[in-house]
């Protein structure tokens, strides 16, 4: 026997069972599965009975289509726990502020460890929902070895999870409300190495090492199939050479072992037992008698072995139903973890934002009183279902949902939404009740900035159209019926959604019952908006604080709502032009305006729609006129930016050409004084050794050196300003010196016309000066002094660009690094390509300057007929007379 083998019964320990020390998570505990979510508050009394309460708040989830929401969060899923939560509309959601801001932090978190575990993976995958293992077990049925490999690799995989986890926290703390999940977990390690001892899950077998017995039985089991086998080598052998069969065959039948052999040579082995015969007859298959014991022996292995490890897997089995309790604790906490990264990957995919969630409904004022603070602020918010199709769907025709803000005032508690049919207000709601569970759920919100909204205990909506035959009820009776169960529930921290309150009866007793039912819940619920056609209902803000009016925006011009909201507005149903718009008789229309004349003989609310008209399109032209300015101010910076860059370039450069000449004239100045000294040298030791009569010569001689030196040290040509003539006229391309701007030296674009300006170009910069500003070049005189010193005055006047010069009608043709585009060594497709991308690229009223070369001219041809094609292209010339390879284009 091995030393190192370990009986069963000393590796199986009594379990230890560990309670979690993290409080109650908001998930839904796997004992206690409810049939639907709740979203009510235990501690909220409820004046209606709990069917009707779980009724309309079932209704609510339809309408709102939650489940449908919580379908988006399945791909996202990783565990089939996850994947059927998700399914099944059963994912976590806060019954107070704090469990709802708890899952938020959470979902935060799983963001912040996706960005850090990128390249690595948590193993969520490998973990199997071991509910219905746990409870075979404490019924008493025994587990099979895949099953408890399945229950060895799901602890393992949940241990390594959490083990990634903290490491994360450690390095950036926001991770740690991930490890707040499993903190406190059991994860059954002593189990995991009981099962893994005993059971190789790959091989899916008990090992030999899981109890002694087992070791014995096999190890005996082993030394008799050796010695059977043996034994009917030895039998077979001698069949096949006496004939009986063509080559040696061992074989089993009837779970034993035999050899094969003709039935004409059965005679070979006496006293063998037929255990089989071939189909044809011809083959007999018998176990010698000297094989029978051996047999037997392996029948009574085989069952003691069969037998051993039943008990194996059954004391394994009665471990995992000790710990069922535990198992279900961990599998809840993965099951949270799981949601949580499935929260995550979904508010990535729909670019979501962090909602910031109020206890109260703040009613705050700043000191001057102008600014209303808002207890809803959400800007920008999509419908997450519409939102959700247009991202899932791989068509790029798609159109996205149109966004809306929502701004409810602090001191409003009802919000009335008037407006045209089709105009949004029906969605409006939807967004805003799905958009309130997605933050009670802790998940992020498809809308911008920093959303924020109150928690809300309940959320109830009478949205569509709730008439049912089987309860004899019309659409006018199924509101009412559906709005009582809201009222006999709501309470001070509810949201209660009303579409088209109290239509399909008499207008006159609608609004009286609408208008009752709003001054009722007033003062009962958080926040109420509801939307009608009842103009009426409008005026209630006027007489009360309590109340906020909103209307649908739609536009006169195309006769079409634009499904934006205007807050604080109110809007007209708009019925007869929505009829005029998609082509309704016109008799019939003009039927009906005579009705209104009559019904409003004062024309009041025609008077109320014009008036509101003009409000709205003088607001439309004033935000034209705002995104104009912010577009020209942003254009002014940019070229302000550009030409800053670029006179710091001019700077670096004037400097380094400074420095190269400084240096030059050193060189030149150290050269001549060497050549000086030189020479004075050679004249003092010529003079030592001259005779007095050639000591003119010797001077002389001297002094044609000293002036070849002087000669050569400067330059041969002496500059002298000419004074031009008063006829001067400047030729195109000629180089001129421009007095405006400090004697620099230019280019002539163009000849001086009747209005006695010429165009210049110096460097990147074109102006148009005055012709008396523009001086010729200078002529060179020859200098011819022999003994006299000459000097070269070098002066460079490097003055900053002081005024704005003032170009015709054109835009500043300035070329920098960000508006030119070199196309030379292009190909012609991708000099095309290069170029449509940069005509895209540039702003309206722009210019680019194209750098095509000359060369063979088939790019500069490509680019002339791209530029007269290019709709954004108003024209287009050539940059310079004397420049063919660059073109000027300029943009719409």
């Amino acid at each position: 026997m091995n030393n190192n083998t370990l009986s069963l019964h000393l590796l199986i320990p009594t379990p230890i069972h560990l309670k979690s020390s993290r409080a109650a998570s908001p998930f839904i505990s796997r004992a206690t599965l409810p049939s639907s979510l709740r979203f009510t508050s235990p501690s909220v009394p409820r004046a209606a009975s709990s069917d009707e309460s779980q009724s309309i708040e079932s209704q609510t989830l339809e309408v709102l289509e939650w489940r449908a929401l919580c379908n988006q969060l399945s791909p996202f899923a990783s565990t089939t726990m996850g994947l059927s939560a998700t399914k099944n509309a059963e994912i976590p959601v806060g019954n107070s502020p704090e469990e709802s801001r708890t899952l938020l932090d959470e979902t935060a978190a799983a963001l912040a460890a996706m960005e850090m575990m990128e390249s690595r993976r948590l193993g969520l995958s490998d973990i199997q929902d071991l509910s219905d293992i746990a409870e075979r077990a404490v019924a008493g049925q025994l587990l099979t070895v895949r099953e408890l490999c399945a229950v060895s690799n799901t602890l393992m995989a949940a241990s390594s999870a959490f083990h990634k986890l903290r490491e994360a926290a450690n390095s950036d703390k926001r991770v740690t409300p991930l490890v707040d999940i499993l903190q406190g977990c059991d994860f059954k390690g002593t189990l995991h190495h009981k099962i893994g001892f005993c059971i190789d899950c790959n091989m899916s077998m008990v090992l030999d090492r899981a109890s002694e017995d087992l070791e014995i039985i096999r190890f005996e089991r082993r030394r008799n199939i050796e010695n059977l086998d043996s034994l009917l080598k030895e039998i077979s052998t001698r069949i096949f050479q006496a004939g009986g069969i063509d080559k040696p065959l061992i074989t089993q039948r009837r779970s034993r072992m035999c050899v094969a052999i003709r039935a004409t040579h059965k005679s070979l082995l006496p006293g063998g037992v037929v255990l089989s015969v071939s189909s044809s007859r011809a083959t007999c298959f018998i176990e010698p008698k000297e094989a029978v014991e051996l047999n037997n022996m392996e029948v009574r292995f085989v069952n003691s072995e069969k037998a051993e490890e039943m008990a194996i897997l059954s004391i394994l089995t009665s471990e995992v139903a000790n710990v069922q309790s535990d198992i279900f604790h961990l599998l809840d906490r993965i099951l949270e973890l799981d949601i949580a990264f499935a929260r995550a990957s979904h508010a990535k995919w729909m670019n979501g934002v962090y909602p910031n969630l109020t206890s109260e409904h703040t009613k705050t004022l700043d000191l001057g009183g102008d600014h209303k603070s808002l207890a809803v602020d959400i800007e920008s918010a999509q419908h997450p279902l519409l939102l959700g199709s247009v991202l899932g769907s791989p068509s790029d025709g798609n159109i996205f949902p149109v966004p809306v803000d929502i701004k409810v005032e602090s001191r409003a508690k009802v919000v009335v939404i008037s407006g045209p049919n089709t105009g949004g207000k029906t969605a409006l709601l939807k967004t805003l009740g799905l958009i309130s569970l997605m933050s009670k759920s802790g998940m992020y919100l498809p809308a911008k900035n920093c959303p924020r909204l109150p928690w809300f205990d309940l959320i109830l909506a009478d949205i569509g159209d709730p008439q049912s035959l089987e309860q004899s009820l019309s659409t006018f009776s199924g509101h009412i019926s559906r709005i009582r169960q809201i009222l006999d529930i709501i309470s001070e921290n509810s949201l209660v959604l009303l579409d088209e309150i109290c239509s399909g009866t008499d207008p006159s007793e609608g609004v009286a019952l609408a208008t009752s039912i709003l001054q009722y819940m007033k003062n009962r619920v958080n926040v109420a908006v509801v939307s009608t056609h009842y103009g009426d209902l409008s005026l209630l803000k006027d007489n009360e604080s309590q109340f906020q009016n909103a209307a649908m925006e739609f536009s006169m011009e195309t006769f079409q709502p634009t499904f934006r909201v205007l807050w604080g507005s109110t809007g007209s149903s708009n019925a007869l032009r929505v009829a005029k718009s998609i082509g309704f008789n016109r008799r019939i229309l003009e039927n009906a305006h005579k009705w209104t004349e009559k019904l409003d003989p004062k024309q009041e609310v025609e008077r109320k729609g014009s008036l509101f008209q003009s409000l709205v399109e003088e607001r439309n032209k004033l935000k034209l006129q705002t995104t104009k300015a912010a577009a020209f101010y942003r254009d002014l910076t940019n070229l302000y930016r550009e030409l800053e860059h670029e006179s710091h370039d001019l700077e670096k450069r004037e400097r380094a050409l400074l420095k190269k000449e400084t240096q030059k004239v050193q060189e030149d100045l150290n050269s001549a004084k060497s050549k000086m000294q030189t020479l004075v040298s050679e004249f003092e030791r010529q003079l030592e050794i001259t005779q007095a009569d050639q000591y003119n010569s010797l001077i002389l001689k001297t002094e044609e050196a000293v002036a070849d030196i002087i000669e050569a040290s400067c330059p041969n040509d002496l500059v002298t300003m000419v004074e031009p003539d008063s006829d001067y006229s400047p030729q195109a391309g000629e180089k001129v010196l421009v007095t405006g701007l400090g004697d620099k030296l230019g280019t002539v674009v163009e000849e001086p016309g009747d209005d006695e300006t010429v165009l210049v170009q110096h460097g990147k910069i074109r102006v148009r000066i005055k012709k008396k500003d523009i001086k010729p070049l200078p002529r060179s005189t020859n200098s011819q002094t022999s003994n006299r010193s000459l000097r070269s005055k070098r002066q460079i006047n490097m003055k900053e660009l002081g005024s704005v010069l003032q170009i015709q009608s054109e835009p500043v043709r300035i070329q920098t690094s960000k508006n030119t585009l070199d196309l030379r060594g292009m190909r012609a497709e991708e000099a095309v390509h290069q170029l449509d991308m940069a005509i895209s690229g540039r702003d309206s009223g722009s210019i680019l300057f194209i750098i095509h070369g000359m060369g063979t001219g088939v790019i500069k041809e490509l680019v002339i007929e791209r530029l007269r094609k290019h709709t954004r292209v108003s024209r287009y010339e050539q940059a310079n007379p004397m420049n063919h390879g660059c073109t000027v284009a300029y943009i719409k």
